[in-house]
């Protein structure tokens, strides 16, 4: 196995992993993949959920990777207490008592550069070095299940890190889903399986897409910036009403599924980063560019088709951190 590269075998999701009845029934959900270990943009959900104290939260797998600080480790768990949270590649390879030779378990595609996946593998050692200081991580971390089926507004929306395949699956980044192939065959899974929504996130890079039968929306990254200029995480949000911060929606089904800010504390975010991993680290090589807001992505390139971009947009550039 090529760490990093493969997936081990246990990362396939069950063929039943989302029949049945759904968990829960709600009208508001927030999907939230890949916070990061970003303390700060944990706060800023806590504020946005303070808005809307109805709304149910699923915490969408990769909540650690930058906190090798085990006192922020510990407080994003604490954070992620009362909500549902779901294992990403993250979790799975940090809980396991023995080494799968996955490394970090991203199952990085080959267009992915070799020195990207090499320095993924090293923070995520660093990371499991910290999991093994905190007694009892490792093993609660291990025990989140890896997907989730809710019910919103009585229509069914699966959750997944990946895809609706594998936990650490490609198949909902933007360049497989661009390909009409591929669009094809998750309209049909969802017919097949009568899901409405698939929320992911994994491939860390923004995609929505409307298809016939069923919406997919992948918020990238809820702790990193996402488009060009904005230092802000991207949320999910689908729910029987409209927001009024979202940055594109689609409607179907009497469901409004959206993509909102999570405008977080840039500074603090930057200082926790840099304390944690300075300059030349294998986290600072590979993110901090990113962090900064040096992303060449627009909002406009994540809509394959069927999303709007909406009027908040034009007001991102008045968005100051919170």
């Amino acid at each position: 196995m090529r760490a990093g590269r493969d997936c081990p075998l246990d990362y396939r999701l069950a063929p039943e992993a989302f029949s049945g009845e759904p968990l829960f029934d709600c009208d508001v959900l927030y999907v939230v993949g890949g916070l990061y270990g970003n303390r700060q943009a944990l706060a800023a959900l806590q504020r946005r959920l303070a808005a809307e104290p109805n709304a149910r939260v699923v915490f969408n797998g990769d909540a650690h990777w930058f906190d090798r600080d085990g006192e922020i480790f510990q407080h994003i768990e604490e954070g992620l207490n009362p909500h549902l949270a779901l294992r990403g590649n993250v979790e799975t390879e940090l809980g396991r008592a023995d080494d799968s030779g996955a490394g970090c378990g991203c199952a990085y595609p080959l267009s992915v550069d070799d020195g990207v996946v090499e320095r993924s593998n090293a923070i995520q050692q660093t990371l499991k070095q910290t999991v093994q200081g905190l007694p009892g991580m490792a093993e609660r971390l291990v025990a989140r299940p890896s997907t989730a089926l809710v019910s919103i507004g009585g229509q069914r929306v699966a959750i997944s890190h990946g895809d609706e395949q594998s936990l650490a699956g490609w198949n909902c980044s933007r360049e497989l889903l661009s390909e009409p192939a591929r669009q094809q065959q998750l309209d049909s899974w969802f017919a097949t399986h009568n899901v409405q929504v698939l929320a992911t996130s994994h491939s860390c890079a923004a995609v929505a897409l409307n298809l016939k039968h069923g919406a997919l929306v992948n918020n990238g990254a809820a702790g990193m910036p996402n488009f060009a200029g904005g230092r802000y995480g991207l949320l999910s949000r689908i729910a029987t009403t409209a927001h009024p911060a979202a940055l594109y929606r689609c409607q179907r089904d009497g469901l409004f599924i959206e993509a909102l800010p999570l405008n977080y504390d840039h500074a603090a975010f930057l200082a926790d980063f840099d304390r944690q991993w300075p300059a030349h680290s294998p986290a600072a090589l590979s993110y901090r560019t990113r962090i900064l807001g040096t992303v060449a992505d627009q909002p406009s390139q994540a809509l394959l088709a069927g999303f709007s971009l909406c009027q908040s947009l034009c007001a991102l550039e008045a968005l100051t951190d919170e």
